[in-house]
């Protein structure tokens, strides 16, 4: 209701306030890349040019209520995405990216606490947000040297997929072991060549923790990769016999017991995150023989039972996730030789056939995710006799790069992981 009154004792103007419960509309369009908005408003974003963030109150109230509306109907084209300045917004943390992207859509948000903070009431696409950030850089870590010397070294990955010089490692030196981020910006690598269970942290600048008494079956030729928005997964692998086993990792980066397994037990296989928050196992080596059966896992880290596997079937090879949409690639490994041959993975977790390779034939090498959206290959053997620190760069688009002369020790049997939200 809005008009004007006589003796009106709440405005001096004489003009009645919006109702309780309702919001202030402006006549104005906002167009820039950034807007501040303020509670009991509704705003008209226009994102016809770039993209707008737009930034909530620092200081929000029980009950607070704002709408922001697709004002020239572009959400889908440049994006909608909000900065919860400190607050939380659907339970999450500021850290994590809140956009949308529906074309024509309207949101309206409302405060409730510090626990579950800004909670959309009428969206149509809640679904989209919030998602979590994208982690920046990587990690190798571990591996055998010329002689079959136990390594731990680490070599950092930038933001641009530069590899740095060794580090002097932190831990048992080991081999044949697994990696993967965990709470959204960290990593873990876990298990090993001699049986080992133990796990050594990663936190998010870079620097290795010292040994974690491990949980569960201690075994080598294990996988590792990330599933839901912060938690991990170890798979399968190798005690002498070959096992179907998983241990899951919380947000904190404490591994848990055993979970019998699904599917084909076995060992040197690959795994990776597909679909911004879900797993596959692919791959592997079962006694004398190689399988190119996957697994997929879900986003509450459940394994599936075995796909029939397209493509070579082959072992210790690499995986890692790449591009916006949560596609994959797991690369190399060896069939009765070194292969330099890829297969792309869908962000619904199918394994497209082989592509043939670029780059060094190798096998026993490890990969990750850095810069958001990119991939890398790096290091491994050929032969059995000759080591490498080369590296191949994935770009978004799962195209990989020729060899890149690598940094730091050349050796096989490695992991690496992602981790920091920082370029």
């Amino acid at each position: 209701m809005s008009g004007t009154i006589v003796n009106n004792i709440t405005r001096t103007s004489g003009t009645i306030a919006p109702a309780a419960g309702g919001l202030n509309w402006g006549s104005d369009v906002i167009t820039g890349s950034t807007a501040t908005v303020s509670a009991g408003n509704g705003y008209w974003i226009n994102t016809t040019s770039n993209a707008c963030t737009v930034t909530l109150p620092s200081s929000a109230a029980l009950g607070d209520k704002i709408s922001l509306v697709d004002y020239a109907r572009t959400w889908a084209t440049n994006n909608l995405i909000i900065d919860s300045n400190g607050n939380n917004f659907q339970g999450e943390t500021d850290v994590f990216i809140v956009d949308y992207s529906t074309a024509g859509q309207s949101i309206t948000i409302v405060y409730s606490d510090a626990t579950k903070g800004w909670i959309p009431i009428s969206d149509d696409a809640v679904t989209e947000a919030p998602s979590p950030p994208v982690t920046q850089k990587g990690i190798f870590g571990y591996g055998s040297a010329s002689g079959y010397t136990k390594q731990n070294v680490t070599n950092l990955v930038s933001s641009s997929g530069v590899i740095a010089s060794d580090v002097t490692g932190v831990g048992t030196a080991r081999e044949m072991l697994g990696a993967s981020s965990y709470g959204g910006d960290k990593g873990i690598f876990g298990y090993g060549h001699s049986s080992y269970s133990m796990t050594n942290l990663v936190n998010n600048s870079g620097v290795v923790s010292a040994d974690v008494t491990g949980v569960g079956t201690g075994r080598y030729g294990v996988a590792a990769a990330s599933y839901g928005t912060d938690k991990a997964i170890f798979g399968y692998g190798s005690t002498g016999g070959n096992l179907s086993m998983t241990n899951l990792v919380n947000n904190s980066g404490v591994v848990s017991a055993d979970v019998t397994g699904v599917g084909t037990a076995r060992y040197r296989l690959s795994a990776t995150s597909y679909g911004t928050d879900k797993v596959i196992f692919a791959y592997g080596r079962v006694s004398s023989s190689n399988v190119s059966v996957s697994n997929l896992v879900n986003n509450s880290g459940v394994v599936a039972a075995d796909v029939t596997g397209v493509g070579t079937a082959r072992y210790s090879l690499a995986a890692a996730g790449y591009g916006s949409a949560g596609q994959a690639i797991v690369g190399y490994g060896k069939t009765s030789s070194a292969v330099s041959m890829t297969n792309k993975v869908s962000n619904l977790g199918v394994v497209a056939t082989d592509v043939s390779g670029v780059g060094t034939a190798r096998w026993n090498l490890a990969a990750t995710s850095y810069g958001g959206d990119k991939a890398i290959f790096g290091y491994g053997e050929v032969l059995g006799t000759v080591w490498l620190s080369l590296s191949n760069l994935v770009s978004n688009s799962g195209v990989v790069a020729s060899d890149t002369t690598g940094v730091g020790t050349a050796r096989y049997g490695l992991a690496a992981a992602n981790f920091s939200y920082s370029a």
